[in-house]
């Protein structure tokens, strides 16, 4: 996605450790209007396939998975990353390796809100290593519903996480693939 590109070149930058910061308009500030624009371009992608629910982890996700459920009218399902007095002990369990925090940690989703034989879409900001998505499927398959794919906005194409998910046969969408960068150099698309 050109718009997506471009804006990455504008206003990201890449920090020490090969850390891209698009916290301006993607997940620290949003910008809703941008994001409407990646949320139409999802619904472009996917919008052929029936999907009952969209799938994310908090909290970078939620933002754009609640743009781009506007499209398909459904509800949006976040992964929590610590159990709380809310969710009772009726849930699903995975766990993730944070890249960004460095820390691995569990993320829970009430077995209400997940239902066999369910479509699910997973929304999420990033995909480098693929952790979080791996994890986020392994919920939807312990729920008994059906990975209808994944949309991400930026993928670190330099890292194996999408080459591993669609060498499981699933659907990845990037709107975004970085295939290298660094601080002295920038982003290099694919």
């Amino acid at each position: 996605m050109k718009l997506l590109e471009d804006r990455i070149i504008k206003d990201g930058k890449v920090g020490e450790g090969n850390v891209l910061k698009v916290d301006s308009f993607v997940n620290h500030q949003i910008d809703v209007d941008f994001m409407n624009e990646v949320g139409k371009e999802f619904f472009r992608l996917f919008g052929d396939e029936k999907i009952d629910k969209i799938l994310t982890i908090e909290a970078s996700g939620i933002g754009i998975a609640c743009i781009v459920a506007q499209y398909f009218h459904v509800p949006v399902v976040f992964a929590k990353k610590t159990k709380t007095n809310n969710i009772y002990a009726d849930v699903y369990t995975s766990k993730v390796e944070s890249y960004t925090h460095g820390t691995t940690y569990d993320i829970v989703v009430s077995k209400d809100f997940l239902k066999e034989g369910e479509n699910v879409l997973i929304i999420d900001d990033f995909l480098a290593k693929g952790s979080a998505l791996l994890s986020l499927m392994s919920l939807i398959k312990s729920a008994g519903a059906n990975i209808v794919g994944a949309g991400i906005v930026i993928e670190k194409a330099y890292q194996k996480g999408g080459e591993i998910v669609r060498d499981m046969g699933v659907r990845v969408e990037s709107l975004a693939k970085i295939k290298s960068m660094s601080v002295e150099n920038g982003v290099e698309f694919c």
